[in-house]
């Protein structure tokens, strides 16, 4: 039976729009420990975090700030010639993240964003941004993430390096209050699978999307780049199933969903009157808590996930 009251992590999604204001109204104290113009980047973190890495780093350089790529914590190739690393870690406990930063440590600059300054992370990375007023109880992460993004997008938007297209944190905090307000269609709640798809810096929210309806929901989802979308992954679409597309619809994607029988969600359209692909965002995290409670499932303590990943050593 669904639950009855309200889950941490439905009270957490609601209260974005506050926290991305917040963080854009905070960037001042912490705009000198952020990516500077000009530098070369690279973005890391685990999970959710690594995912919101991918998505800032397609905005930092296609709107002209330098060059920026991101990865995994343990994927990381080695310092190669950046000026500096971005570490993004809710917890400021994850292991990959400390033994990086460690290895790093008096080679190139590190920064580190958390939610908690009681943490290791405080001593492991050169600067370090706390932004507890974003942290969560729940072990799914939802307003921490996103609070992240908007913080880094209001960086760029101070210097002038926003890409064409994306709109002022301000303007996304108030999609995000619509994103909130609005039923979600019975088509999509009732849905068995989810396609969820992204172009340029969008393809990291379409990976988040999947990851959060797998983690508090146990749906079976899937995530692509949108033109990558018909190359295989458009023949396990039908009746009964979405695909969701995040930012800019790719001609003629709407037709072959169609054709197949398809339900398209394309909701965070540029056009007037179209969500901010990050307030869209808040969409996908509602979803993903309804149908866990429709499942019965606790969407703030998935099965098989903890709130950090500490790993003993000889786990890894």
């Amino acid at each position: 039976m669904p639950t009855t009251t309200s889950s941490l992590t439905s009270v957490e999604i609601a209260t974005q729009p506050d926290r991305w204001r917040r963080a854009a109204a905070a960037l001042p104290q912490h705009a000198a420990a952020l990516p500077r113009r000009g530098e070369k980047v690279a973005v890391i973190g685990c999970g959710t975090s690594w995912f919101m890495a991918q998505a800032y780093a397609v905005l930092r350089e296609s709107g002209g700030h330098g060059t920026t790529d991101a990865f995994a914590a343990s994927e990381f190739p080695g310092p190669r010639d950046y000026d500096r690393v971005l570490a993004i870690t809710r917890s400021g406990t994850t292991t990959e993240v400390l033994e990086l930063l460690g290895r790093l440590r008096g080679t190139l600059a590190t920064t580190a964003i958390t939610a908690d300054p009681a943490t290791p992370v405080m001593t492991a990375a050169d600067a370090v941004v706390v932004l507890d007023f974003a942290d969560e109880q729940s072990v799914v992460q939802t307003r921490f993430a996103t609070t992240v993004l908007a913080l880094l997008r209001a960086h760029l938007e101070a210097e002038d390096a926003l890409p064409a297209g994306v709109r002022p944190i301000a303007e996304a905090a108030r999609d995000a209050e619509r994103a909130i307000a609005a039923p979600l269609a019975e088509e999509v709640l009732g849905a068995e699978q989810f396609t969820f798809l992204g172009t340029g810096w969008t393809y990291g929210l379409a990976l988040e999307a999947g990851l959060k309806m797998r983690e508090a929901a146990g749906a079976w989802t899937e995530a692509y780049p949108a033109m990558e979308y018909r190359h295989g992954p458009i023949s396990i679409t039908g009746p009964g199933r979405v695909a969701w597309v995040f930012g800019t619809l790719p001609t003629g994607l709407a037709g072959d969903i169609a054709r197949v029988g398809g339900t398209l969600v394309a909701e965070s359209q540029h056009a007037a009157g179209g969500l901010d692909p990050l307030a869209d965002l808040i969409r996908a995290q509602r979803l993903a808590v309804a149908i866990a409670e429709a499942r019965g499932f606790d969407p703030d303590r998935p099965r098989n996930l903890t709130r950090s990943v500490v790993l003993e050593p000889g786990d890894a």
